[in-house]
């Protein structure tokens, strides 16, 4: 069961709420006796590159290059393209 605070009581004792959910617990905050919000720790879900990657794809928020792109080029073929970019602006 969760620990309830007032407003007033979470600004005083936050340090102590913080404790409290690195322990594990879940505190909720009232305001005028309404509850309001919860302040609880994060779930981990120890997911692997691999497989957050997966999950990007089965969402259709990721795909992967079909061919290797192979080695990288730069974009300009002078140098100081950064600072000329950057004196035009001004």
């Amino acid at each position: 069961m969760a620990e309830t605070y007032s407003t007033y009581e979470a600004e005083a004792k936050f340090s102590e709420i913080l404790r409290k959910v690195r322990a594990g617990q879940r505190i909720v905050i009232a305001y005028r006796g309404e509850q309001i919000a919860e302040i609880r720790p994060l779930e981990t879900t120890g997911d692997r590159l691999d497989k957050s990657l997966r999950r990007l794809e089965d969402q259709g928020l990721l795909s992967r290059a079909r061919t290797p792109t192979g080695p990288l080029k730069p974009l300009v073929r002078k140098r100081g393209a950064l600072a000329r970019f950057l004196d035009s602006r001004e």
